[in-house]
């Protein structure tokens, strides 16, 4: 008898998929990025408030402001301090984007790029009534990557013509003198875009709108995360969001990215601390003052001038130069117009009057509204 085989088990059946865990909480933002945000709230209000109050140092509020602060040269230390402050954090975010994009191989997910047109081509169908729904946002909306550029861009613009305005005698070296009411004309312009950028659409799509606090604590919960970014909570919940990376690939992406990152940090800080210290914000370059007397016309005659007194004429005695006249210019005139000859003009004697000075003749006969004299004593001279 042969011994029969017992029959094939049936196929295990496939292990459901496991569904994606739920998150009641989100971490949006990482301490430092909460930090950097800070040092730009701050050194930005800085400058708008330094900034526009120098533009429109007219204005009755920013004499006042301008006051309260110290007087002008404190908030032109105000200004630049913060714009330093600013130009440090940048150089900063863009080592720690670089470090993102190398070692941990984030996306740039802050780029706009195609499915951001769809957004808003979606919003706007749903803000005219052709759709139900707005369009559901990853990990940054179309908004917040355009405010994020402009502020980019801004940085960028704001930096370039400030380092102009701050050193004119180097920018002058480099480029034509024009350039430099050229660069505050934009400096203030964007100034003025920057906080008005700032105070309607940031405002109003981060505090108005929404009222979003993960800048700040760095969270936002699974119902804000479900309104303001759907298709990230999706990526998380199904473990896509993060890929995990091997140690040893880290370390060797470390490796290079550190000593790159601190030799253009280096440059950069160097670059900065000249411009603070080295570079020449005035002119120098004058030659030095003559060290010669000053020369002053009006001077008392150094030698003592004789008093003369005019004699009382005897009664029908004819008035002239030397009978009166005379006398009496030397008297009320001679300190000046005697031997010093201030303005040219002697008075000692009658031929001396009628040549006159630099104004002219002293004396024109026949015609008195020509003479210097007559038109000085009448001027009340």
């Amino acid at each position: 008898m042969t011994e029969s085989l017992p029959a094939p088990a049936p196929p295990a059946p496939a292990p459901a998929a496991a569904a994606p865990a739920k998150v009641s909480t989100v971490m949006r933002f990482t301490l430092d990025r909460r930090i950097e945000h800070v040092v730009v709230l701050v050194s930005f209000s800085l400058l708008g408030l330094t900034g526009l109050i120098q533009k429109f140092s007219q204005a009755s509020v920013s004499q006042w402001l301008i006051a309260a602060l110290g007087g002008i040269e404190m908030v032109r230390i105000i200004h630049r301090t913060n714009a330093l402050i600013m130009v440090a954090g940048a150089l900063y975010h863009a080592a720690s984007v670089a470090y993102q994009i190398y070692v941990w191989r984030t996306p740039l997910s802050m780029l706009p790029w195609i499915p951001d047109l769809q957004h808003l081509v979606q919003d706007i169908l749903c803000y005219l009534g052709f759709r139900q729904r707005p369009a559901r946002y990853g990990r940054y909306t179309y908004a917040e990557k355009a405010e994020y550029l402009a502020m980019v861009w801004g940085t960028i613009i704001m930096g370039i013509t400030g380092f102009m305005m701050w050193n004119p005698v180097l920018t002058a070296r480099l480029l034509p003198g024009e350039i430099i009411p050229a660069a505050k004309a934009a400096h203030g312009a964007e100034a003025i875009l920057a906080v008005l950028a700032i105070l309607l659409w940031h405002f109003y799509h981060v505090h108005l709108k929404t009222f979003n606090t993960s800048i700040f604590l760095g969270k936002l919960t699974r119902e804000e995360m479900e309104h303001e970014h759907p298709q990230e909570l999706r990526a998380i919940e199904a473990g896509k969001a993060a890929p995990t990376i091997p140690p040893a690939v880290l370390r060797r992406r470390q490796k290079i990215f550190f000593p790159v990152a601190a030799v253009c940090l280096l440059a950069s800080g160097g670059g900065l601390f000249w411009v603070i210290t080295f570079n020449q914000t005035i002119v120098t370059t004058m030659p030095a003052g003559e060290t010669a007397a000053v020369y002053v016309p009006f001077t008392p005659t150094p030698s003592p001038v004789p008093t003369v007194t005019a004699t009382p004429l005897p009664p029908g005695a004819a008035l002239t130069w030397q009978n009166g006249i005379g006398q009496l210019f030397a008297s009320r005139c001679g300190n000046c117009h005697g031997a010093t000859k201030s303005g040219g003009l002697s008075i000692l004697t009658y031929v001396e009057a009628v040549h006159g000075g630099q104004r002219g003749p002293g004396i024109v006969l026949g015609r008195p509204e020509d003479s210097a004299i007559v038109q000085v004593q009448s001027a009340g001279g």
